[in-house]
């Protein structure tokens, strides 16, 4: 007999029952967005420690059946803990101790019910079993789900993405940025015997069951992992090999790919090392020596899936046949192998607390595609094609989106957040030091989730400059500084205008061909030379807007 009680949660009345989904039809969006994006009270009393995650996927069917056992550590007694599972996939059962426990649904969250009040300091677990027909992405990786499609010789060809929309799209878990499973986590894939199943960290073993046709591959990552870099991917796989003599010792690098692609892959994927190579230099060593590195073939474009860098840019260069930045340098680089192993450093070992923050992943990554051009080929083509990626700026709104609710900020953060660093990098003037800030980021936050506060203070810190206003005015607002300048003579008249309050920034300027820097602020100042000022123009490498005050008018 299902036992009803009334209860209400932000504000919203519902009927909690027992073992029984209960779908809502008061639930508005805002409310869904703060139950999937906010640290709850039914999320903070638990500090995530493993996952250990089976699989079974019907091909056929487009379905999955599974399991997800989650270990946890109790922060302080509570009796109610929420796990995010997203529609149309349903929990079957909840075990804890052996002991069935009653929950309910309230949209994409799974509300579920303990006994008594657990203890502070216990490690506890519960197993959740779960299934259904999975979300199918229509437009994979920018919308999420599983990708349930055939490779050029007719076989199947499956995979994961989950970026934005959150892992809960196709299993069970604690699906919020701010807390990853201390010690890492295990994944067992079971597929038809004829295919092979690709997950993040290393393979452990792989068991045959002769009865059932099946294999199960058992991946294990042993570092803290961000939900959304899990991935699933399912295909007639091939694997080759190498090791890489990195800053932490030897690292293995493994490449899954189509069979038929083998020996294109074999060519092409001599990128990877070299990528390593270049992102230890600025950023220090790769970030997961204990889980490997490797690229595993998709059926599209590809994601930064911790330790699992997924690849599907058709063995070229550029982006899909394209260079962003419409120089010729993005022709220099496979942009998606670049890209994605950026994401190593930045989203996987550094990663955000809130969506709002994604810019911590993406501006950073983004900012390692002229870098990886730096160190392998020249500074000027490096400036060449991160300012060419203006192009790409639309300033629609800022960077940083909304917190608590699963809001990321504009796509700008990419491109603009590529710009704002490497215009802080000029600002800084002294390239070790900037070198040093970047690996020591890495170093200090390394394989923890940080806010943006931290990662803007911290930059502060060590280059001896107070950055807040400059943070304000490229992250929060859409407006770029511009600054309007007046010439008579031998006095150059200047200052800032759609800047934040405060605001002030150095600028590299030539007058009559010789560098000079100013220090302008929103008030006027001047600065008089020797001789006639018969020409000025502002260094490139300043995400700034100039103009002529006497063309205003």
């Amino acid at each position: 007999m299902k036992r009803v009680v009334p209860r209400v949660i932000l504000g919203i009345a519902v009927l909690v029952v027992f073992g029984f989904s209960n779908p809502l039809t008061a639930q508005d969006e805002r409310s869904a967005a703060v139950l999937r994006g906010s640290v709850t009270p039914e999320r903070a009393w638990w500090d995530l420690q493993h996952y250990r995650l089976a699989v079974s996927v019907d091909v056929e069917a487009k379905s999955i059946e599974g399991t997800n056992e989650v270990r946890f550590r109790v922060l302080r007694p509570s009796t109610r803990m929420q796990i995010d599972l997203q529609t149309p996939l349903e929990i079957r059962s909840v075990t804890w101790a052996e002991e069935s426990l009653p929950f309910e649904r309230q949209g994409n969250v799974y509300w579920i019910d303990f006994p008594r009040e657990l203890m502070e300091g216990n490690e506890e677990s519960i197993v959740i079993a779960y299934g259904g027909h999975p979300t199918e992405s229509e437009n994979p990786p920018w919308s999420g789900g599983l990708t349930w499609t055939k490779d050029e010789q007719g076989k199947p060809f499956i995979a994961t993405t989950c970026q934005g929309i959150g892992a809960s799209i196709w299993w069970p878990c604690k699906d919020h940025g701010y807390d990853e499973p201390d010690a890492g986590m295990d994944i067992l894939v079971t597929v038809p015997e004829s295919l092979i199943a690709v997950s993040n960290g290393r393979l452990v073993e792989t068991l045959e069951d002769d009865d059932s046709a099946t294999r199960t591959f058992h991946w294990r990552v042993t570092q803290p992992i961000n939900n959304y870099c899990i991935n699933m991917n399912i295909g007639d796989y091939a694997r080759f090999s190498d090791t890489f003599e990195g800053e932490a010792g030897e690292l293995t690098m493994d490449y899954w790919v189509l069979s038929y692609q083998l020996e294109r892959a074999r060519m092409h994927f001599k990128e990877a090392p070299r990528v390593i190579a270049a992102f230890e230099h600025w950023f220090g060593p790769y970030p997961f020596y204990e889980d490997s590195y490797k690229l595993v073939e998709v059926p599209y474009n590809g994601m930064e899936h911790q330790s699992s860098v997924t690849y599907g840019n058709g063995y070229e260069n550029g982006y899909r046949g394209r260079d962003l930045s419409g120089t010729g340098v993005g022709f220099l680089f496979d942009f998606i192998i670049v890209h994605e192993s950026g994401h190593e450093w930045f989203g996987n070992n550094i990663s955000m607390q809130d969506a709002a923050d994604m810019w911590i992943h993406e501006g950073f990554t983004n900012y390692s595609e002229n870098l990886f051009v730096e160190y392998h080929f020249s500074e000027k083509e490096a400036q060449d094609y991160v300012i060419g990626c203006r192009r790409l700026i639309r300033n629609d709104r800022p960077i940083i989106g909304t917190y608590g609710e699963n809001q990321s900020g504009s796509g700008d953060m990419y491109y603009k957040g590529g710009n704002l660093l490497h215009t802080l990098r000029h600002i800084v003037n002294d390239d070790e030091k900037w070198r040093d800030i970047l690996r020591g980021l890495n170093e200090t936050f390394r394989h923890q989730t940080v806010t943006t506060q931290q990662v803007e203070s911290y930059i502060s810190r060590q280059a001896g400059i107070d950055l807040s206003k400059y943070f304000d005015q490229y992250l929060r607002t859409t407006d770029i500084p511009k600054l309007v300048y007046s010439i008579d003579g031998d006095l150059l008249e200047f200052h800032f205008e759609n800047v934040v309050d405060g605001f002030t920034m150095p600028v590299l300027v030539r007058v009559n061909g010789a560098e000079q820097w100013l220090h302008p602020t929103a008030e006027p100042q001047s600065s008089e030379f020797a001789g006639a000022i018969r020409s000025f123009e502002v260094d490139r490498n300043f995400y700034i807007e100039s103009e002529e005050a006497r063309e205003r008018r």
